[in-house]
């Protein structure tokens, strides 16, 4: 009997060994039906690696010093290469906008050398008898899209295309600055003088004082029944202050070298002899249109003496008065001068930040009630 329970107990003495050994090995553990984990592995498991900064059981000082200066130089190493990461990120942003910028600057340094010396009408009607037309929209201003550059030079690019069989000058103005449209007059009559092809005006809407100034330099001028044509006349507008700054109390500091260089200052007086003297002014640069409409238009003008007053007539009414040729349309233009007229805009394009620049300022002015103009004369119709 004592060797049988001997026998037993040494049979469960090793299975007892057998499955700690096996759990040792990382076999399945009967009690959580998983695989053993052994406490160094766990202890790995928690921190992705063996906590080497904590050292193990039996590292004297000396190599426990190593392994904390070790971790401390990984840590070092690791927040290092974040960085330089940061670094590397950061630098190709700065790249990235310092090429934008580059690429913007280029652009609008291009843009003028595109618009002078590349930039041109284009198009299957190019290459073929066309219309070349050149619009005069808006005032007449400098610094307005209707300035005399700009419409100069559609002009000089319609004129000398070979394709381009007149040239159409299409007007929708109320006029604006003398200056400019002298300019502009100058040049239709040289170009009507070289006789090579016909210059037309075509008033759409109102081709009034200074925008009429330029159309009775063309060799025809062309409009609706309905449009709005004249205004031969000069007008100069301002206000006095001199009553208002007094009783608000404010005390006029102006200070001249020359006794009339303080002329027309809206907070001063307006006296006899400087109403007199700006008249002269006005009446001599009106003078000077009716000599340049009396020029362009010759015998078609009728003798009526309201015709130089600064009165606007319709399209049916200047046509009587020899103001304008002919009662038509734009297509009916084209219609006359090719038999399946083509048109082509040789007007120079604005880029889109001047185009945006001058549109803000002309808003600003009007809601201000500013002049845009150098120019206090304007041949404007009012």
């Amino acid at each position: 009997m004592s060797d049988d329970t001997s026998t037993v107990d040494d049979a469960r003495n090793r299975k007892d060994t057998d499955r700690a050994t096996e759990m040792d090995d990382g076999n399945e553990d009967p009690w959580t039906e998983g695989p053993q984990v052994s406490l160094k592995n766990s202890r790995k498991g928690k921190s992705g690696k063996s906590d080497e900064a904590t050292g193990f059981p039996g590292d004297d000082a000396e190599t426990l010093r190593e392994r904390q200066r070790l971790a401390q130089l990984g840590m070092l190493d690791h927040w290092i290469g974040g960085v330089l990461a940061e670094q590397r990120r950061s630098r190709r942003w700065k790249l990235f906008f310092r090429f934008l910028l580059v690429a913007l600057v280029a652009a609008l340094l291009f843009a003028p050398f595109y618009r002078f010396f590349w930039e041109g009408p284009g198009g299957p009607e190019f290459g073929r008898d066309h219309l070349g037309v050149v619009e005069i929209q808006g005032v007449i201003a400098r610094d307005s899209p209707a300035s005399a550059e700009r419409i100069i030079e559609g002009m000089t690019r319609a004129w000398e295309a070979e394709n381009s069989v007149a040239v159409i000058l299409h007007i929708d103005s109320p006029g604006g600055s003398p200056v400019q449209s002298q300019r502009v007059y100058a040049e239709v009559m040289r170009l009507r003088e070289a006789g090579d092809k016909p210059i037309m005006a075509v008033i759409e809407d109102i081709g009034a004082s200074g925008g009429y100034y330029i159309a009775s330099a063309a060799d025809e001028i062309v409009a609706s029944p309905a449009s709005l044509v004249g205004s031969i006349g000069v007008v100069y507008s301002g206000f006095g202050f001199e009553e208002a700054i007094s009783e608000l109390g404010v005390e006029r500091r102006l200070l001249t070298a020359g006794e009339n260089k303080g002329f027309l200052d809206p907070f001063q007086a307006l006296e006899e002899e400087d109403k007199q003297f700006w008249q002269a002014v006005l009446n001599d640069t009106h003078q000077q249109f009716i000599n340049a409409v009396r020029a362009g238009r010759g015998d078609r003008l009728s003798d009526n003496e309201a015709l130089f007053s600064g009165l606007v007539w319709s399209g049916s009414q200047s046509l009587e008065l020899g103001l304008i040729d002919t009662l038509a349309t734009m297509e009916e233009v084209g219609r006359q001068l090719l038999p399946e007229p083509q048109w082509v805009d040789y007007t120079p394009q604005l880029d889109p930040f001047e185009r945006f620049t001058r549109g803000f300022t002309r808003t600003a002015a009007q809601v201000l009630g500013l002049e845009v103009s150098a120019s206090p004369l304007r041949f404007q119709a009012r």
